[in-house]
Protein backbone atom coordinates (compact mmCIF):
# COMPACT_ATOMS: atom_id res chain seq x y z
CA UNK A 1 0.00 0.00 0.00
CA UNK A 2 1.22 3.47 -0.82
CA UNK A 3 2.07 5.71 2.08
CA UNK A 4 0.32 9.04 2.60
CA UNK A 5 3.37 11.22 1.82
CA UNK A 6 3.91 9.32 -1.43
CA UNK A 7 0.25 9.76 -2.42
CA UNK A 8 0.43 13.49 -1.66
CA UNK A 9 3.61 13.73 -3.73
CA UNK A 10 1.94 11.91 -6.63
CA UNK A 11 -1.13 14.13 -6.45
CA UNK A 12 1.14 17.17 -6.64
CA UNK A 13 3.72 16.00 -9.16
CA UNK A 14 1.41 14.46 -11.76
CA UNK A 15 -0.78 17.57 -12.22
CA UNK A 16 2.30 19.80 -12.26
CA UNK A 17 3.95 17.61 -14.92
CA UNK A 18 0.72 17.59 -16.93
CA UNK A 19 0.45 21.37 -16.70
CA UNK A 20 4.08 21.86 -17.72
CA UNK A 21 3.74 19.51 -20.69
CA UNK A 22 0.45 21.11 -21.79
CA UNK A 23 2.14 24.52 -21.76
CA UNK A 24 5.10 23.17 -23.76
CA UNK A 25 2.86 21.52 -26.36
CA UNK A 26 0.71 24.67 -26.48
CA UNK A 27 3.78 26.78 -27.22
CA UNK A 28 4.79 24.41 -30.05
CA UNK A 29 1.44 23.88 -31.80
CA UNK A 30 -0.75 26.60 -30.33
CA UNK A 31 -3.44 26.72 -27.64
CA UNK A 32 -6.44 25.69 -29.74
CA UNK A 33 -4.80 22.60 -31.29
CA UNK A 34 -3.58 21.55 -27.84
CA UNK A 35 -7.05 21.80 -26.33
CA UNK A 36 -8.52 20.03 -29.37
CA UNK A 37 -5.96 17.23 -29.00
CA UNK A 38 -6.80 16.79 -25.31
CA UNK A 39 -10.54 16.68 -26.08
CA UNK A 40 -9.99 14.30 -29.00
CA UNK A 41 -7.99 11.83 -26.88
CA UNK A 42 -10.69 11.98 -24.20
CA UNK A 43 -13.48 11.26 -26.69
CA UNK A 44 -11.61 8.47 -28.49
CA UNK A 45 -10.46 6.97 -25.19
CA UNK A 46 -13.93 7.06 -23.65
CA UNK A 47 -15.37 5.37 -26.74
CA UNK A 48 -12.73 2.64 -26.70
CA UNK A 49 -13.13 2.14 -22.95
CA UNK A 50 -16.90 1.82 -23.36
CA UNK A 51 -16.57 -0.72 -26.15
CA UNK A 52 -13.98 -2.80 -24.30
CA UNK A 53 -15.96 -2.49 -21.08
CA UNK A 54 -19.06 -3.93 -22.74
CA UNK A 55 -16.97 -6.77 -24.18
CA UNK A 56 -15.54 -7.46 -20.72
CA UNK A 57 -19.04 -7.43 -19.25
CA UNK A 58 -20.10 -10.02 -21.84
CA UNK A 59 -17.14 -12.21 -20.82
CA UNK A 60 -18.15 -11.85 -17.15
CA UNK A 61 -21.71 -12.93 -17.96
CA UNK A 62 -20.45 -15.89 -20.03
CA UNK A 63 -18.18 -17.02 -17.17
CA UNK A 64 -21.04 -16.77 -14.67
CA UNK A 65 -23.27 -18.75 -17.04
CA UNK A 66 -20.60 -21.49 -17.08
CA UNK A 67 -20.55 -21.42 -13.23
CA UNK A 68 -17.00 -20.04 -13.22
CA UNK A 69 -15.66 -17.22 -11.08
CA UNK A 70 -14.95 -14.27 -13.40
CA UNK A 71 -12.10 -12.91 -11.27
CA UNK A 72 -9.77 -11.98 -14.14
CA UNK A 73 -12.57 -10.38 -16.12
CA UNK A 74 -13.73 -8.35 -13.12
CA UNK A 75 -10.20 -7.11 -12.45
CA UNK A 76 -9.89 -6.23 -16.13
CA UNK A 77 -13.09 -4.21 -15.70
CA UNK A 78 -11.50 -2.32 -12.80
CA UNK A 79 -8.40 -1.61 -14.91
CA UNK A 80 -10.67 -0.41 -17.73
CA UNK A 81 -12.48 1.90 -15.32
CA UNK A 82 -9.19 3.35 -14.11
CA UNK A 83 -8.06 3.72 -17.72
CA UNK A 84 -11.27 5.53 -18.67
CA UNK A 85 -10.84 7.88 -15.72
CA UNK A 86 -7.26 8.61 -16.76
CA UNK A 87 -8.34 9.23 -20.36
CA UNK A 88 -10.98 11.82 -19.49
CA UNK A 89 -8.53 13.57 -17.15
CA UNK A 90 -6.96 16.41 -19.16
CA UNK A 91 -3.31 15.82 -19.96
CA UNK A 92 -0.97 13.75 -22.02
CA UNK A 93 0.76 11.66 -19.34
CA UNK A 94 -2.59 10.45 -17.99
CA UNK A 95 -3.69 9.74 -21.58
CA UNK A 96 -0.67 7.51 -22.13
CA UNK A 97 -1.41 5.60 -18.90
CA UNK A 98 -5.11 5.41 -19.81
CA UNK A 99 -4.44 4.07 -23.29
CA UNK A 100 -2.04 1.53 -21.76
CA UNK A 101 -4.98 0.28 -19.64
CA UNK A 102 -6.90 -0.31 -22.89
CA UNK A 103 -4.29 -2.68 -24.32
CA UNK A 104 -5.79 -6.16 -23.70
CA UNK A 105 -2.46 -7.93 -23.12
CA UNK A 106 -1.28 -5.34 -20.59
CA UNK A 107 -4.66 -5.29 -18.88
CA UNK A 108 -4.79 -9.09 -18.53
CA UNK A 109 -1.18 -9.19 -17.29
CA UNK A 110 -1.99 -6.61 -14.63
CA UNK A 111 -5.13 -8.51 -13.59
CA UNK A 112 -3.18 -11.78 -13.32
CA UNK A 113 -0.44 -10.03 -11.32
CA UNK A 114 -3.03 -8.72 -8.85
CA UNK A 115 -4.70 -12.13 -8.58
CA UNK A 116 -1.40 -13.84 -7.83
CA UNK A 117 -0.82 -11.49 -4.91
CA UNK A 118 -4.39 -11.53 -3.60
CA UNK A 119 -5.07 -12.95 -0.17
CA UNK A 120 -8.44 -14.60 0.36
CA UNK A 121 -9.76 -14.38 3.89
CA UNK A 122 -12.85 -15.64 5.64
CA UNK A 123 -15.31 -13.69 7.78
CA UNK A 124 -12.98 -13.71 10.79
CA UNK A 125 -9.91 -12.38 8.99
CA UNK A 126 -8.26 -15.76 8.53
CA UNK A 127 -8.46 -18.35 5.80
CA UNK A 128 -11.94 -19.62 4.98
CA UNK A 129 -13.12 -22.08 7.63
CA UNK A 130 -10.38 -21.14 10.09
CA UNK A 131 -11.39 -19.94 13.52
CA UNK A 132 -14.85 -21.49 13.52
CA UNK A 133 -15.95 -22.69 16.94
CA UNK A 134 -15.07 -26.33 17.53
CA UNK A 135 -18.04 -28.63 17.25
CA UNK A 136 -20.13 -26.23 15.19
CA UNK A 137 -21.24 -27.02 11.69
CA UNK A 138 -23.16 -25.12 9.09
CA UNK A 139 -26.08 -26.96 7.60
CA UNK A 140 -27.74 -25.87 4.41
CA UNK A 141 -31.30 -26.77 3.57
CA UNK A 142 -34.89 -25.64 3.47
CA UNK A 143 -37.50 -25.52 6.18
CA UNK A 144 -41.15 -24.74 6.67
CA UNK A 145 -43.23 -24.20 9.75
CA UNK A 146 -45.83 -26.79 10.38
CA UNK A 147 -47.50 -25.11 13.35
CA UNK A 148 -49.02 -22.29 11.24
Amino acid sequence: MLSLPLLILLFLLIPLAELWFLIKVGSWIGAFPTVALVVLTAVIGAGLARRQGLATLARVRAAVARDETPAIEMLEGVVLLIGAFLLVTPGFFTDVMGFACLVPALRRSLALWVLQRAVVTGHNGGPPGAGDKPGTHTLEGEFRREDD
